[in-house]
């Protein structure tokens, strides 16, 4: 008589934390991109004067550094706090701190203000996203833990997707900032009805766990580190410049507000169809090939976006979703690909320090886009120059990449 398979169920409460998180998540999206389309009116009011492009360069790059090193931290830090305090506390904890900075960025008066309110969101978008991944997949039952965590990676896309409507709908870029309200309440709900993972739970009665590292656990992890932070240096050095590149090309007195939106919600379509195919390409032709064509799909994409284009015209939408099809697919594939990379004990660890690390660099890049916009004549030839970061993950990948068995 054959045994019956009992298959893990999946409890309401499983689905609570799991609509919690998702919100969480896609606000964060949201929250992270959110400022990009608002720079370029943002900033002249906060200066109190008209800014030139090379001024709207270098302020805009001091932002933008601002919320990827608070990413950086966020994503580094919070890792640890979690592993102290326990995955549903820490989880509420990082939603309600970039909620209430966004509530902060409404109010503020100067852009070096606005500078520390883009560090704290940054750090609680960064928190955000390391362990709503973690604790998933801790209270998730196995056998559909995949489809569950995909989902969850296609929150974030969709809440770019909301940014660039709001954009769209001229929309006051202060006003815009209200929307911290929600995760703010999204938090207050985590801290009382989110349960706890049982995982950590019984991880923090064991005593002396060995966490002792291989060779082939550093090695992976230099893998991991190279390959995700070249692909950070292009996609943020890239994608976050995207609308501002957008309202350089357009006559000067005309607002943007329209194309600057429609721009970034093909950006947010685009990695939501690419994270959800991402899967089915890694099924189809394995993870390296994956790898090697997205990147050259990147490079390629920004390569025809930038050199094509002097003035706006409606084919920059057309070029505009080819690129950020590439870019989700990217982020689709490296999110389960990088953690595979390390084995269960130290996973939560390598894949922090592996997503997290190359942001320090990303930020540090991008805070130069400034003087590359007055060296390099431009916005365009600014941002082609940071995509050449995705030719750098493709020889990663080529060189020193190989998929686990």
């Amino acid at each position: 008589m054959e045994a019956t398979l009992i298959k893990p169920q999946i409890l309401p409460a499983n689905w609570f934390a799991f609509g919690l998180c998702a919100l969480s998540y896609l606000l964060g999206g949201t929250a992270s991109t959110l400022m990009a389309t608002f720079l370029p009116v943002a900033i002249p009011e906060l200066v109190g004067q008209s800014v030139s492009e090379a001024q709207l360069g270098e302020i805009g790059a001091y932002i933008s550094a601002a919320f990827l090193y608070g990413w950086t931290v966020g994503g580094l830090v919070f890792g640890l706090v979690a592993d102290r305090i326990g995955r549903a506390r820490a989880v509420a904890f990082v939603t309600f701190l970039y909620g209430v900075s966004m509530l902060c960025t409404v109010f503020a008066p100067t852009w070096p203000v606005l500078l520390v309110c883009r560090f704290l969101t940054g750090a609680g978008v960064g928190g955000v996203l390391l362990l709503t991944t973690v604790y998933l997949s801790e209270i998730w039952p196995s056998t559909s833990r995949a489809v569950v965590l995909g989902i969850l990676a296609v929150m974030f896309p969709v809440g770019i997707v909301a940014t660039g409507g709001l954009n769209a709908g001229l929309v006051p870029w202060r006003q815009a900032f209200w929307l911290g309200l929600i995760p703010v309440l999204v938090a207050l709900l985590m801290f009382v009805r989110l349960p706890e993972s049982d995982n950590w739970v019984q991880q923090r009665q064991q005593s002396n766990p060995d966490k002792a590292w291989t060779a082939d656990d550093r090695a992976n992890l230099l893998t991991g580190v190279l390959i995700f932070g070249a692909v950070l240096i292009g996609l943020w050095g890239t994608f976050s410049w995207i609308p501002t590149w957008v309202q350089s090309l357009l006559p000067a007195g005309q607002t943007g507000g329209r194309e600057r939106g429609l721009t970034m919600m093909l950006l947010g379509m685009g990695g939501i169809i690419g994270g959800m195919v991402s899967g089915v390409l890694i099924g189809r032709l394995g993870s390296r090939t994956t790898l090697l064509l997205t990147f050259a799909g990147c490079a390629g994409g920004c390569a025809l976006l930038f050199l094509s284009n002097r003035q706006f015209s409606p084919i920059i939408y057309a070029e505009t979703a080819f690129v950020a099809l590439f870019f989700g697919i990217s982020q689709g594939a490296l999110s389960s690909i990088i953690p595979a990379l390390f084995s269960v004990r130290i996973r939560a660890t390598a894949a922090g320090i592996s997503f997290n690390i190359g942001r320090f660099f990303t930020a540090t890049s991008v805070f130069f886009v400034g003087t590359m916009v007055a060296g390099l004549g431009g916005f365009g030839n600014a941002l082609l120059l940071f995509s050449i970061a995705f030719l750098i993950a493709w020889v990663a990948v080529f060189v020193r990449y190989r998929p686990v068995s």
